[in-house]
């Protein structure tokens, strides 16, 4: 009977944390605390923290450590379920209308003007995080920059890790890695 409400507690979650993690996080507090009372507040908090140290989805994280604290590894592996059920269902029916209907012109329109928007969904989170590395205050706007804010072993890094991935395709995990070992010793010296 727990592993069915943990399931159907983290499928509502699931079905209804439109706008990612965060948004998430008010549902799962309802659910956890308020209505089942699986969790204290403390151990709320520990939970957010953890499920933003790990990899992947905080909803999703958050689910498996809750269904692992209330029934073990069974109860994480149906709260996971349950988290990523609605997602699944969702993704399905729209790619089976994808696939029914994409030839229809409309479709073509819908899906030729959204493609310049993810572009600049993309390219604004990558401005953002080359500013964040490129200069050295963390408050810089692409209207304040200063050449006096710069920092130059970053820039230096950047260029290095974009033409060894263009020019030589190498991993990007390895480059990563690479440039990381190497600003370890740089900043560790500086």
């Amino acid at each position: 009977m727990i592993l069915l409400e943990v399931f159907w507690s983290f499928f509502q979650i699931g079905l209804f944390s439109i706008g990612g993690g965060y948004a998430a996080l008010p549902l799962i507090e309802h659910q956890v605390l308020e209505i089942h009372n699986w969790l204290t507040l403390s151990e709320f908090a520990d939970l957010l923290t953890i499920s933003q140290m790990t990899p992947g989805p905080i909803a999703l994280n958050a689910s498996t450590f809750v269904g692992t604290r209330v029934a073990g590894l069974p109860g994480a592996i149906i709260a996971t379920v349950g988290c990523v059920t609605p997602s699944c269902i969702i993704v399905l029916t729209l790619s089976y209308f994808y696939f029914k209907y994409k030839n229809l012109s409309g479709i073509q329109g819908i899906l030729k003007g959204l493609r310049p928007a993810v572009v600049s969904l993309i390219a604004s989170a990558g401005l953002s995080i080359l500013l964040l590395s490129v200069f050295k205050s963390e408050d810089i706007t692409i209207w304040s920059m200063n050449l006096n804010d710069v920092n130059y072993i970053s820039v230096v890094l950047v260029a290095i890790g974009v033409v060894v991935l263009r020019k030589y395709k190498l991993d990007p995990i390895k480059v990563m890695l690479t440039t990381g070992v190497i600003g370890i010793f740089i900043y560790g010296l500086f």
